[in-house]
């Protein structure tokens, strides 16, 4: 980390504002590689590994697997780590700006060419895995993902990799010798198969109706295998997997289906990440439907550990952008309304298509919608992420139309020159990175959004009505007094604006399909929080504080009134801070700073400390009947069980698929080798009524997974 708080104070008001354009390299702190837990000043761009470069020929697939001439699109088609590396050394990927590469699951899956309805289908997305230990042959050797990795870091690029630890491959319960029947290896070694699983590897309760999400976790997703995270052996495989991973030096991890696996198993799964010797940023798929919204959804992404992808959010501006079918004011609700559900907003991964939806981009249509919604995303709250070839404006509706291989590498689309001009943004501008959002001017056509960081300030119109241009007038803005140019240079239509001395800006014409971005940025000289990562640990487990304004000297930072100095402060930057946790309560604390002349920061909010080294333990609790609509809930003496405060209380707890009714269970991350006392709850939303006799009592294993069950206490 360089420390650049001496020159920025030095500099006058006039000097640090940058009208209209990027700010100079010297104002943007070190946010390289190195920081694998902040992606709020990232682009990712998205990879289908296979269908993105074919970089290495003699790594294809051959015979009925492979699609020489790309037409069957459910085949291989060749693409590899050896073709995004030549993607990164061409400057086509770093000219674009992308600082993070989200990659196809690398480990090795079935080779087995499956026929569905008559139609062959392949492994070629990564998702029919068998061997998390190792690499998969099509896309490359574990010397080829080194070079990536390599190659990747050397251009300051981040390295996501894709895992699926919620399934093997596709099996049949009644069929043995149907695919490979859902074989796991251990580095070459048999673990099990489907059909004849002795050790417990699996689920064996018939495929999921996607009716509850009970239903979705315990039961096969479509007809793929379904991991037992409730098993010792797997819980050690899929730490040592990852860790395999880890050390290899990826620099994030992106979960796939994490809506369908325990709940209590990835956070126990992402805290031993955090604890370990190589943290990265985590974000899971959960996916949900146009104006869909979940509770699980959220109370997942503020207590798991685990960020998400922003469903929401992509959804909105698909409806607004591309179907037309809601409204600016509509998007405005849904940012304010997420804004307000999720804890850590900024870490949600924003995106507008991916690999499970059609593409964005429609043939034949205006390419405006397209380009108008990558603008809002490079310029909004959350992680941004670009799904490959959406700078080309590909096409496709439905799986694999979706998945084409890339139809070209362009540079002078104009939306691959939008995103060249925005992704250096969110390294030299905080207030796109990490700033609040505020709605400044809107109708249904028009959205003018403000982001501000302290001093910091980013100003974005859109007008998606590509034949309507609207005057604005009223427009009151944080940017100081001056004449902006639009970032963009006019690429989108748009316009530079003339701030007052009070914030007014001069009435003027955002044209028809117009977008323009103004921005202003100066140094910060009183300290500001930007962001904690990752949002969860154990005492001891070393966090990262990125914001501005730190200063040069080491001060003090507060979790909750307990102070950190000395040699707890691993690390003291401007805009940077290690630090480790202190031994406080478990539970949500506020994290603070203090300068070394004791400015005192703002606070992040929600830091979730644990008590210890977390498993994941299944409770079952028997004879618990219940009225309808009335529910059964966990508490116990840990802050992990609610510290005995119905209102942090565990569940609902299930009654249907891995024990029925009047059994409930639920699988819980909680300190290993701890002593727990806990009892169930019933309750209906407005009554709550404790479990009667004494505590129950359950000491935690040390490693692995445990299961306690116990007879309801009238």
């Amino acid at each position: 980390m360089k420390t650049y708080s001496k020159l920025l104070t030095t500099l006058s008001l006039s000097m640090s504002m940058v009208l209209g354009a990027a700010l100079p390299a010297w104002a943007s702190p070190d946010t390289s590689v190195n920081n694998k837990l902040d992606y709020s000043t990232d682009v990712v761009y998205q990879i289908v590994t296979d269908r993105f470069a074919d970089g290495n020929s003699s790594n294809n697939p051959t015979g009925s697997a492979f699609s020489s001439d790309h037409s069957n699109l459910k085949l291989y088609f060749g693409g590899d780590w050896q073709g995004i590396i030549n993607k990164i050394n061409d400057g086509y990927l770093t000219g674009m700006g992308v600082t993070a590469l989200w990659i196809s699951q690398p480990v090795e899956n079935i080779t087995s060419v499956i026929n569905y309805s008559g139609l062959n289908n392949t492994a070629y997305h990564g998702y029919w895995p068998r061997d998390f230990k190792k690499t998969n042959a099509a896309f490359g050797s574990f010397t080829d993902f080194q070079n990536l990795i390599s190659t990747a870091h050397a251009n300051n690029i981040k390295v996501i990799i894709d895992f699926a630890p919620n399934h093997t491959s596709p099996a049949s319960s009644t069929n043995a010798s149907f695919a490979e029947n859902g074989k796991l290896y251990n580095n070459g070694t048999l673990l099990g198969a489907y059909g004849s699983d002795s050790a417990g590897l699996f689920h064996h309760n018939g495929g999921t109706d996607f009716s509850t999400i009970e239903d979705g976790i315990y039961r096969n997703l479509f007809d793929l295998a379904d991991i037992n995270q409730n098993n010792s052996t797997i819980d050690s495989y899929f730490k040592e997997a990852i860790d395999l991973w880890l050390g290899l030096g990826i620099d994030g991890i992106r979960f796939d289906a994490v809506k369908h696996m325990p709940f209590g198993w990835q956070k126990s799964y992402v805290s031993s990440i955090y604890s370990g010797s190589h943290p990265v940023f985590t974000f899971g798929e959960w996916f949900l439907g146009p104006d869909e919204t979940s509770t699980d959804n959220v109370n997942f992404a503020n207590n798991s550990g685990m960020n998400l992808l922003d469903f929401a959010y992509a959804q909105e501006v698909r409806e607004v952008f591309k179907d037309k079918s809601e409204t600016m004011n509509d998007l405005n609700s849904v940012l304010a309304s997420t804004a307000s559900s999720y804890d850590y907003i900024n870490n949600m991964v924003t995106f507008i298509d991916n690999h499970d939806m059609d593409r964005f981009s429609v043939a034949g249509s205006s390419t405006r919608p397209t380009e108008q919604a990558l603008a809002l995303t490079l310029t909004s709250r959350g992680v941004p992420a670009i799904y490959y070839g959406t700078e080309q404006y590909m096409t496709g509706v439905g799986d694999p139309n979706n998945r084409a291989m890339m139809t070209g590498f362009n540079t002078n689309t104009t939306a691959y020159k939008l995103i060249k001009a925005l992704a250096p943004l969110r390294k030299s501008n905080p207030a796109i990175a990490y700033g609040t959002t505020k709605q400044c001017w809107v109708n249904d056509d028009v959205f003018i959004y403000e982001r501000k960081f302290g001093k910091s300030v980013a100003l974005v119109a859109i007008n998606r009505n590509t034949s309507t241009p609207y005057p604005i007038s009223n427009l009151l803005t944080s940017l100081p007094a001056g004449t902006y140019s639009d970032v963009l240079g006019g690429l989108l239509n748009g316009n530079s604006i003339t701030v007052g001395s009070t914030g007014s800006v001069t009435n003027f014409t955002l044209s028809a399909g117009g977008t323009a971005v103004w921005q202003y940025g100066a140094a910060e000289t009183s300290p500001t929080i930007a962001n904690v990562g990752p949002t969860m640990g154990k005492p001891g487990n070393t966090v990262t504080i990125d914001g501005r304004g730190f200063g040069s000297t080491a001060g003090t930072v507060y979790f909750g009134t307990t102070a950190v100095t000395g040699s707890n402060i691993v690390s003291w930057e401007d805009s940077q801070i290690k630090v480790k946790i202190p031994s406080v309560s478990a539970g949500k604390t506020n994290v603070s700073v203090a300068t070394a002349s004791s400015t005192k920061s703002n606070a992040f909010s929600n830091f979730n400390v644990l008590t210890a080294d977390q498993v994941t333990v299944r409770f079952k609790v028997n004879n618990a009947t219940t009225a309808l609509g009335t529910k059964v809930y966990l508490a116990g003496n840990v802050a992990e069980l609610g510290a005995w405060n119905v209102s942090g209380a565990i569940g609902p707890m299930y009654n249907v698929v891995e024990a029925s009714y009047p059994t409930w269970y639920f699988d819980v991350s909680v300190p290993a080798g701890t002593a727990l006392q806990f009892k169930f709850v019933k309750s209906n939303g407005t009554t709550v009524n404790w479990e009667g006799g004494s505590n129950h009592t359950y000491t935690t294993p040390t490693s692995g997974v445990g299961t306690v069950t116990v007879d309801w206490q009238n």
